[in-house]
C-alpha cells in the first residue's frame, strides 16, 4: 500500500473525529471563532448566532470598533461572551494556538485568507473562508497539503452553489436533461468601481486593480459550474487561456469623482476592464468566465449550461429541451421544471425560518450553505465542498494572470487532486 493511499484512508477517517463522539453521545455546541467581522464576517457570525447548535468563544479583528460591536452581538444572543484577539493583523495566530476551536472562519481581505486556514488547520481546527481562498498557486498547494497531513476540512465559503435555481440546473444536469455536457459559462459583471473608491468599504480591491491583471474573482461563477460538470469528481480543468482589455474606466472614474489632479485619475491599472478566459477540461468541456468590476452596468448573472440535448441561457433564466420544450427552437422558462427537478435540498426550505442576519450579505443561499456545513460537522460527515474545491475554484486567478502576461498562452492547470478526481463520485446529497 503507498503512501499516499495510507494518507487518504487516515484523511478519510480523521476528518470526523470529535464530531462523530457528540453526535453519538452529549451534543455539544459548535465552537465558531471568526477571524474578520467587518462587513462580511458579521453576517456570517450573525447568521451563526441564529443556530442553537453554534457558540462564538472568539472574534479577531485589527479593528476595534468591528470587534466590540461582534461581541454585543454575540451576548445579545444570549450566548457566552467571546474573548477578543486585536493586537495587529497577525493576532489570530494567538487566536488559533490558545483557543479551543472546532471551526475558524477567516472574512478579512484577500491576502490573508490561505494564511488564516492554514495556521486554524496547523492547529487542529477546521476552516472556512471567504472568496477566494488563496491568491497563489504555492498557498493552494499548502492549503491541500495541510488539510491532508492534519485530517481537517478546509472550505471556502461560495454561497452561490446554493442557489435554487443553480441547485435545481445541478439535478437537471445529473439526471441527463441536458444530455451529455458540453459548454458552461459565467461571469461576475458587477460595477464595484465605488467600493473600490470608498475608504470605509473595501479599499483594498482597488489595490488588486492596481497590481494585477486576470480573472481575479471567479469563484462565484465557477463555483456551481464546476458542480454541473462534475469537477474532481470524474474531470478537471487541465489548461486555459486569459485576456483582458486595456484599462481605462477606473481612472475615468476618478477623474470624474475626485478630480483630474487625483493621483488616481493617471495611475496606471493593471487590471483590464474586461477580461475573458476559456478552460478545457480533461473530459473535453470547456467554460467561459467573464470578469468586469469597473464599467458601468447593472450586476447581472451570465450563466449559461450546454449539452448534447438542451441549453440554459441564464440571463433570460430560460431553457430549451429538444424533443421537451413545447415549441421549436423557443426558450421556455427554467420555472417550467421546477416542480420536477426542484433540488432536494431546496424542497422543504421555508426562506422564512431564516432570520435576516446583519452586515453585508442576504437571502437565503448563505444560511442554507451555513445550515449544511454546520449540519455535517457536528455529525462527522464531509461538508459539501471540500479543499480542493477551494483551491481549484480559487487558482484561476493567478493562472490567468499568468496567461495575460504571456499574450494568452495556453496555462497547465495543477491537479490538486493528484489523480483521485478520476474514481471521486460526482456531488451527492441523497
Amino acid at each position: 500500500m503507498s503512501k499516499m493511499h495510507d494518507r487518504r484512508s487516515f484523511l478519510k477517517k480523521g476528518f470526523g473525529v470529535g464530531f462523530a463522539a457528540r453526535a453519538a453521545g452529549d451534543v455539544k455546541p459548535l465552537r465558531v471563532g471568526f477571524v474578520g467581522v467587518g462587513d462580511r464576517g458579521s453576517y456570517h457570525m450573525d447568521v451563526c448566532l441564529g443556530m442553537d447548535s453554534v457558540e462564538v468563544p472568539a472574534l479577531c479583528d485589527i479593528n476595534p470598533w468591528y470587534l466590540e460591536r461582534a461581541k454585543r452581538w454575540v451576548e445579545e444572543a444570549g450566548k457566552p461572551a467571546p474573548k477578543l484577539y486585536g493586537r495587529g493583523p497577525t493576532d489570530f495566530l494567538r487566536m488559533v494556538e490558545h483557543e479551543e476551536l472546532d471551526l475558524v472562519v477567516c472574512a478579512t481581505s484577500w491576502r490573508w485568507h490561505a494564511p488564516v486556514c492554514i495556521a486554524a488547520m496547523k492547529n487542529g481546527k477546521h476552516a472556512a473562508t471567504e472568496v477566494p481562498a488563496a491568491l497563489t498557486i504555492d498557498e493552494c498547494w499548502e492549503m491541500v497539503e495541510t488539510s491532508e497531513k492534519m485530517a481537517r476540512h478546509c472550505v471556502m465559503l461560495e454561497q452561490a452553489n446554493y442557489s435554487r435555481p443553480g441547485m435545481q440546473l445541478l439535478n437537471m444536469a445529473q439526471k441527463g436533461v441536458f444530455g451529455e455536457l458540453l459548454h458552461a459559462a459565467g461571469g461576475y459583471v458587477h460595477d464595484l468601481r465605488l467600493v473600490k473608491y470608498d475608504p470605509e468599504r473595501e479599499p483594498w480591491r482597488l489595490q488588486e486593480s492596481i497590481d494585477r491583471n486576470g480573472c481575479l474573482y471567479p469563484t462565484h461563477q465557477v463555483g456551481p459550474i464546476a458542480w454541473w460538470l462534475d469537477i474532481n469528481r470524474g474531470d478537471r480543468f487541465d489548461y486555459l487561456v486569459s485576456m483582458s482589455t486595456k484599462a481605462v474606466t477606473l481612472n475615468e472614474y476618478a477623474a470624474l469623482y475626485y478630480g483630474e489632479k487625483s493621483p488616481y485619475a493617471t495611475m496606471r491599472m493593471a487590471q483590464g476592464d474586461v477580461n475573458t478566459t476559456l478552460l478545457h477540461t480533461a473530459g473535453g468541456k470547456t467554460v467561459t468566465l467573464y470578469f468586469d468590476t469597473n464599467t458601468p452596468h447593472p450586476h447581472t448573472a451570465e450563466m449559461r449550461l450546454q449539452g448534447t440535448k438542451g441549453h440554459f441561457a441564464g440571463e433570460l433564466a430560460s431553457v430549451y429541451i429538444e424533443g421537451r420544450s413545447p415549441k421549436p427552437h423557443a426558450w421556455e422558462p427554467l420555472e417550467n421544471y421546477r416542480e420536477e427537478f426542484d433540488h432536494p435540498i431546496w424542497r422543504n426550505v421555508d426562506p422564512k425560518k431564516f432570520r435576516s442576519a446583519r452586515g453585508h450579505g442576504g437571502g437565503v443561499t448563505t444560511p442554507l450553505m451555513w445550515q449544511r456545513l454546520v449540519d455535517a460537522l457536528m455529525k462527522g460527515e464531509p461538508p459539501d465542498e471540500n479543499v480542493y474545491d477551494a483551491v481549484t475554484w480559487s487558482a484561476i486567478a493567478p493562472l490567468t494572470e499568468r496567461s495575460v502576461a504571456e499574450k494568452s498562452r495556453p496555462i497547465e492547470f495543477p491537479d490538486f487532486t493528484r489523480g483521485k478526481w478520476k474514481t471521486t463520485p460526482r456531488i451527492d446529497f441523497s
